[in-house]
């Protein structure tokens, strides 16, 4: 049986907590056009991932509750990026049919809606799988990263630094409205893709959606 690790070894999760409420905030304030299941459907992964990062801490960073954390939370990012792909589609099938369903401001708020958790459902996979996760990070069980943040040259300056939660989110910040790596590089073929794909859907809800809702507003 695998030792617990150390409680002060364990990063906090309080940011990661409050970037997946507000993931089922947004979801739940869509359109219900543009929300393809149940208002509350959401909740049962958002709530159970909330549940097994609350019993990390609580039960001293055992492995499988680590696992657990893992295994959900990946799950969670890949319906939560199904759903919002499938509403990002419909807004632009909305578009190009000129559909009276939509109007400007509501093709505009929900463009807004699917940007902003493009950026937060990434920032939680990036902080996921880059070296393992967060406690494998601290310890240093993997030596291939799957980027490389600048502070990682400066252990002169900067002793014993290692990302948080806040480094991901900025790094997925820079990805959707940069469309390119402005901080920490690429180094996996994995991490690679998932800019590319986070770029591309960051591409196409700014410059086509929300380009069109506010020519719909100004006309």
């Amino acid at each position: 049986m695998k030792n617990p690790v150390p409680a002060q070894s364990i990063e906090p999760r309080w940011t990661v907590a409050l970037t997946i409420l507000i993931v089922l905030v947004l979801l739940t304030v869509l359109p219900d056009r543009v929300r393809f299941v149940p208002i509350w459907a959401p909740y049962i992964p958002g709530l159970t991932v909330l549940a097994a990062m609350a019993m990390v801490p609580l039960t001293g960073g055992k492995a499988r509750w680590l696992r657990l954390e893992r295994i959900v939370l990946l799950v969670f990012c890949v319906l939560i990026g199904i759903a919002t792909l499938v509403g990002l589609a419909y807004l632009i099938y909305e578009m190009i049919n000129r559909s009276a369903v939509l109007d400007g401001l509501q093709l505009l708020t929900s463009s807004i809606a699917v940007g902003v958790i493009n950026v937060l459902i990434f920032s939680l996979l990036y902080w996921q799988i880059d070296l393992g996760g967060p406690e494998a990070r601290i310890h240093r069980r993997h030596s291939q990263p799957d980027w490389l943040f600048p502070q990682a040259d400066l252990q002169d300056v900067i002793p014993n630094w290692r990302p948080t939660f806040i480094d991901y989110l900025f790094l997925s910040y820079n990805t959707a409205t940069a469309f390119s790596p402005t901080d920490a590089l690429p180094l996996t073929a994995r991490a690679k893709l998932l800019m590319m794909l986070q770029s591309i859907i960051s591409l196409v809800t700014i410059l086509v959606v929300v380009s069109r809702a506010i020519n719909i507003i100004g006309s």
